[in-house]
């Protein structure tokens, strides 16, 4: 069906946006403080001009259509991107009573918080910060159904798909800063028979390792790049945070594999060695990513300042790499 954009009330898309957010035609008209009849007439014209239904009658509410399923993401980013530009709310981090939520590892979270606390209590006393565990390696689901406003860790499948997508003109739904760029060792107790002297690839690969993992399967990267040369590791057991991996190690024989700075970051120093892992790994990045409707929000903005500052503070107090 052929729609005329130029003679489309746009004010269709909001109470759309609506409706669809609250699967409910009355509650929707009441968030818009519009009637219920409204509300329903909005609707109506919606569905005379889409060629669809957009919203079916089930319960005390309304189920959408497969077709108003897929437009509405494209709705929503178009009004909240119209509504930042057109009308972008001030943010004074002294008197804001914003709530921002974070996703992010436990290392990370731990290298950062700090540093945010403080900011908070001098110079946004109002504003509050809850951070939640990342689960994933993609947390682009997250972002786009706003769930959490940042997600902040390695995402490396992801950083490699959306520069494929710059590169090839497609609009980008997402933007990203870099925060730092680091390398893994592997970890060890200190008296392991392994931390004295260099460590082989065949000491390595006879030993038991611990990997930490988010979904508990017992294959990661760096069993990709044992695999890649012919090799392979045991791994006995799997953690999904990297606090309890340095505790685990710290008290066994087993080895693990994280970023070189965890030890120093985590107080861990006394209990762990660190050594060169035997095999080609790449670079650790650690990104901030977000929503592109959220790029050019004055509170967002301060938000990914202030993890960029507090980032440099707590990089600054750890020890260089080797």
């Amino acid at each position: 069906m052929s729609i005329n954009f130029r003679t489309l009330d746009l004010n269709l898309l909001r109470v759309f946006d609506e409706v669809m957010a609250e699967r409910s035609i009355t509650r929707a008209a009441h968030n818009l403080s519009i009637t219920q009849p409204a509300a329903s007439n909005a609707l109506r014209r919606l569905r005379e001009a889409l060629g669809d239904e957009l919203v079916r009658r089930a319960g005390a509410g309304v189920e959408p259509t497969p077709r108003a399923l897929a437009l509405w993401p494209v709705v929503r980013d178009a009004l909240r991107h119209l509504e930042h530009s057109l009308a972008p709310a001030s943010f004074d981090p002294a008197t804001a009573d914003s709530v921002f939520t974070l996703a992010t590892a436990d290392a990370t979270a731990a290298e950062l918080l700090p540093g945010m606390a403080r900011r908070l209590a001098s110079e946004a006393p109002g504003v509050s910060l809850h951070v939640v565990p990342l689960t994933t390696h993609d947390p682009r689901r997250l972002l786009a159904d706003e769930e959490v406003d940042l997600a902040v860790g390695h995402f490396p499948a992801v950083m490699a798909d959306l520069t494929a997508r710059m590169q090839s003109g497609e609009a980008m739904a997402f933007e990203s800063h870099r925060l730092y760029a680091g390398h893994y060792g592997c970890l060890m107790r200190r008296g392991h028979p392994l931390a004295r002297g260099r460590l082989t690839l065949d000491g390595y690969c006879a030993a038991r390792h611990l990997l930490v993992s988010f979904s508990g399967r017992p294959w990661g990267f760096v069993d990709e790049a044992l695999a890649a040369i012919g090799r392979q590791r045991r791994v006995v057991m799997t953690a999904n945070q990297l606090f309890t991996a340095g505790q685990v190690v710290a008290a066994s024989d087993l080895l693990t594999v994280l970023p070189r700075h965890f030890v120093d970051m985590a107080g861990l120093g006394a209990d762990l060695v660190v050594r060169d892992v035997p095999l080609e790994l790449p670079a650790i990045h650690i990104d901030m990513l977000w929503h592109r409707r959220l790029h050019g929000a004055p509170g967002h903005d301060w938000l990914r300042r202030m993890l960029a500052q507090s980032t440099e503070e707590a990089l600054a107090r750890l020890p260089a790499e080797p």
